[in-house]
């Protein structure tokens, strides 16, 4: 592949001083891709709305189509986070007003395109901030397919689609797994739970693999619902951090543990969502397992399922105090 600026005068997005990832990638069959380290566009998604598209201007990269906003990554980004930030830049979305739910990765081999998909968790009106939007609107998602599409949204469309209705939920069982690190929980446990708190978030924020929950696309950010029991209970509340919404909510169990851990499991699933509970205790897998409603089954996963995921995230100290200090 060859990488190749902007020539003089190229009407390009953003204007301004040039960022390193501001090129195109030309195949060695001439082809050219935006983005020296891949692009990534924001699928932002209302259920009472639709879906946000931008109808792009007449000299952009198959004008006159709709598509997402997005464009080119940073060098030091994650696609979540460049798709964000592309979506802030060209429609105006505010800071906290979406999570990511899951990424759908097209690779080429030098080149790759990300659609981050995002639940839209405070409703907001988009606003054109830049020369590459003609207009920008709200879609209902039976209407997207009468658009003039552009051709790589147009081909993604139907398998993004599909995925909407997916929406993986992670019940932590907090004792549980607080309790199989010896790193002296027991001396003060809502400060071990807030340590895990703050690592589920990260761990969310960056994604699980597919292969890990066994559903299809690239790579999804679950909400994650940690339930907690005794002194744990006093763990504060997580707050968003910047321009990302927290992905832990915490539940406190007003008496045991495994009662709240059942009845939250058996609310997402009747919604019809795909529940991960994680736990190792014997008695409430087979309590899990025997929840049924609309939607798929519940199903566990052992604590050290997740332990090995939170490996790669790094401790840090808690967020937000804990109540009451």
């Amino acid at each position: 592949m060859t990488i190749v600026p902007p020539a003089p005068g190229e009407p390009r997005r953003p204007f301004g001083p040039l960022d390193s990832g501001d090129a195109w990638v030309v195949s060695p069959t001439g082809e050219r891709y935006w983005g020296r380290f891949g692009a990534a566009g924001l699928l932002a998604y209302d259920p009472d709305r639709g879906v946000l598209l931008q109808h792009r201007v007449a000299w952009s990269h198959h004008g006159g189509t709709w598509a997402l906003p997005g464009g080119a990554k940073h060098a030091d980004e994650s696609a979540r986070e460049g798709a964000i930030r592309e979506a802030q830049e060209e429609a105006g979305v505010p800071d906290g007003a979406v999570r990511a739910r899951f990424e759908s990765v097209m690779d080429l081999g030098i080149w790759s395109y990300t659609t981050v998909v995002a639940d839209v968790v405070v409703p907001f009106e988009p606003v054109i901030s830049d020369p590459e939007s003609l207009a920008l609107e709200w879609v209902p998602v039976d209407e997207v397919d009468a658009r003039p599409l552009h051709p790589g949204f147009a081909s993604a469309w139907p398998e993004l689609r599909a995925l909407l209705t997916v929406r993986p939920v992670v019940v932590v069982d907090a004792a549980n797994v607080v309790g199989s690190v010896p790193d002296c929980w027991w001396k003060d446990r809502a400060g071990a739970t807030a340590r895990l708190r703050d690592r589920l978030d990260v761990w969310a924020q960056r994604g699980v693999e597919a292969s890990r929950v066994a559903l299809d696309s690239t790579r999804w950010h679950p909400r994650v619902v940690l339930v907690t029991e005794g002194a744990a209970r006093d763990v504060a509340d997580p707050t968003d951090r910047d321009d990302v919404a927290c992905a832990v909510e915490i539940v406190r169990a007003p008496a045991a543990g495994d009662d709240s851990i059942v009845a939250v499991a058996a609310e997402h699933v009747v919604a019809g969502d795909r529940v991960f509970v994680v736990t190792s205790d014997r008695g409430l897998t087979e309590r899990i397992e025997a929840l049924s409603g609309d939607g798929d089954p519940a199903e566990v996963r052992p604590v050290r399922w997740l332990l090995d995921q939170l490996d790669q995230v790094p401790v840090a100290e808690p967020s937000v105090p804990t109540a009451g200090s």
